[in-house]
């Protein structure tokens, strides 16, 4: 039996500019282990120009009904008359980051780049952390992890293992940034 763990965030940067938002992002993986480099979205949905949107970029994505209502992605439901809806879609490309954050609109959203490792961190006495705790998440229009907070600007979070926290200050420094939030233990 494998035990799987989630990881765990800090955030360290909160900008109105997405664009600023991206370039630390792209400064982050500039220091990673990119290897399996791939890209998680997820979103919360309430509008169907969004959603058809976000369906011609990612057609196969998985969905479900907010709340306690049925409706899933699975054969005969149709997304839009079960608005608000979770769509997710992992394991894609980075080049469908910015084409995604452009469907969504102003619907809450993550981004999350999911890498082989974080490098060796010896002024913390930490050496390469490995790929569960190797992530970067972009929250657009959201201030948590899990959409529940409604903001009208990014979020950037670097992802550790909870016994190497001292992972994300280390990380937030190398691109010129501090922590500005608590150590949270992400939802995936």
């Amino acid at each position: 039996m494998a035990v799987v763990s989630n990881s765990y965030a800090q955030p360290i940067l909160r900008t109105a500019d997405l664009s600023e938002g991206l370039r630390i992002v792209e400064r982050l993986l500039g220091i990673a282990d990119l290897r399996n480099l791939e890209v998680d979205f997820e979103a919360r949905i309430s509008s169907t120009h969004s959603l058809s949107e976000v369906l011609a970029l990612l057609p196969d994505a998985d969905w479900w009904a907010e709340g306690e209502r049925d409706g899933t992605s699975g054969p005969g439901d149709d997304p839009s008359a079960y608005l608000p809806i979770w769509l997710r879609r992992w394991a894609q490309a980075p080049e469908t980051v910015e084409p995604f954050l452009k469907a969504v609109g102003d619907s809450p959203a993550t981004v999350r780049w999911d890498f082989n490792a974080w490098p060796e961190a010896p002024e913390v006495g930490l050496g390469v952390g490995g790929t569960r705790g190797a992530f970067v998440t972009l929250c657009a229009h959201a201030r948590d992890l899990d959409l529940e907070e409604p903001a009208a600007d990014y979020t950037v979070f670097v992802h550790v293992k909870q016994i190497e926290a001292e992972r994300a200050p280390w990380l937030a420094a190398r691109v010129g940034l501090r922590v500005i939030g608590d150590l949270v233990m992400a939802p995936y």
